[in-house]
């Protein structure tokens, strides 16, 4: 196998976890009966876009790099903001 099909694989894998995101985001919607973006959504999503990202650095598209770069702070943000409310939201236990 050359180094060029084990790249396309990986992008593949990348665009494979960046699609399925929407897979996971539609199942968890149609659960609640109403919008839901999971966490696993963003996981998903910084996993498949950091893939990628790898992808396109080995391929050489700046507009593939900008693009998915932009999009991993975005993904990062999101997991950072989820984790702060889910510490927030947790009881205080008193140490004994």
């Amino acid at each position: 196998m050359s180094l060029e099909m084990i790249w396309l694989g990986i992008g593949f894998l990348g665009q494979g976890l960046f699609f399925g995101r929407w897979v996971v985001q539609w199942i968890a919607s149609e659960k609640k009966a109403e919008s839901q973006v999971p966490v696993s959504f963003w996981y998903m999503s910084l996993i498949g876009g950091l893939i990628t990202l790898a992808y396109a650095i080995y391929r050489v598209d700046p507009v593939f790099i900008a693009g998915q770069s932009i999009g991993s702070i975005v993904y990062v943000r999101n997991l950072m903001l989820i984790s702060r409310a889910s510490q927030a939201n947790r009881p205080i236990n008193p140490s004994s």
